[in-house]
């Protein structure tokens, strides 16, 4: 055949909308063309994915190459499109059945000889995906250093992957053994580690009042000159707060995930973040471009 289509995510602040990937191959001058609102990242793919499908020693079409990333009005950005345009172009092509892709949604980025390489907010796709009207069928195909990350979401099918050419050999059934294994992780060895409230010697008002807030959800505000407690108290704080249930703690990994900064260490552990005096905006949210992108789109 020569069209193939396949599914993706995008993100777009704490969403990820999904993202249809449509590659088709055509008579004509030998021609390798990315429409549907492309960021730079995503318009150097072409380099990375033919790169990788040669040195995997697939066969790169001499054809006229078209990919569509639909919806066309929403902005594409990183690397995460690389593994689908690639198994687009090989399905496509007739070098890998195009049957079963249907089942299920492709983020990777590709290095040069066609490895893996992880990928921004894959807890936040792996979410969507559940929260979607298919998420009983759909898997989902992502690096194996995402795995641990994306299989946090416990309803979705996460199959990690290190290479291209595992992805291919899961589909091409030449055996159980080149089949991709669903990953499953051990979550009940996670704990979160919080610093001890009792280390506090003294400070009884503060302690109370934290106990106060803490127990019924309250605000608290500390004043004080330096080197009086405020940071000890509050870095203490979270560990006499109320545990977090799932949907807490998976929306507030997806933030994290959001920047790189989210590790399965930190499951379920409530977030704490001591910024100094002089900390810009920008840092205070998390620091990075995409944070401040993320920022601005909710203020407006």
């Amino acid at each position: 055949m020569s069209l193939a289509v396949l599914k993706s995510r995008a993100l777009n602040g704490m969403d990820a909308p999904q993202v249809t990937v449509e590659v088709h191959l055509a008579n004509g001058l030998p021609a390798f063309t990315i429409v549907g609102l492309p960021e730079t990242e995503v318009k150097e793919s072409k380099d990375r994915v033919r790169a990788a499908l040669q040195n995997a020693r697939f066969d790169f079409p001499a054809q006229r190459i078209t990919v569509n990333l639909a919806p066309a009005d929403l902005p594409k950005e990183s690397g995460r499109f690389d593994l689908p345009i690639a198994l687009g172009i090989l399905a496509a092509s007739g070098q890998i059945p195009a049957d079963a892709l249907d089942a299920y949604e492709f983020a990777g980025e590709l290095s040069l000889s066609g490895e893996l390489r992880p990928i921004r907010g894959a807890l936040a796709m792996t979410f969507a995906i559940c929260q979607s009207h298919h998420a009983t069928q759909a898997a989902f195909i992502l690096p194996q250093a995402n795995a641990a990350e994306a299989a946090l979401v416990s309803d979705a099918a996460i199959y990690p992957a290190r290479s291209l050419l595992d992805v291919c050999a899961h589909f091409a059934a030449v055996g159980e053994d080149s089949k991709l294994s669903r990953y499953r992780p051990d979550l009940q060895a996670v704990r979160p580690a919080y610093p001890d409230f009792s280390d506090v010697k003294g400070q009884l008002p503060a302690k109370r009042a934290l106990e106060v807030a803490a127990a019924g959800g309250h605000s608290v505000l500390m004043l004080g000159p330096p080197g009086t407690g405020k940071s000890m108290l509050a870095a203490r704080f979270p560990g006499i707060l109320p545990g977090m249930t799932d949907q807490e703690a998976l929306e507030s990994a997806a933030v994290q995930s959001l920047t790189s900064g989210f590790s399965i260490e930190r499951w379920k552990a409530r977030p704490f973040r001591s910024p100094h005096h002089t900390a810009s905006a920008v840092a205070l949210v998390g620091g990075g471009w995409c944070n401040y992108r993320y920022l601005r789109i909710s203020q407006n």
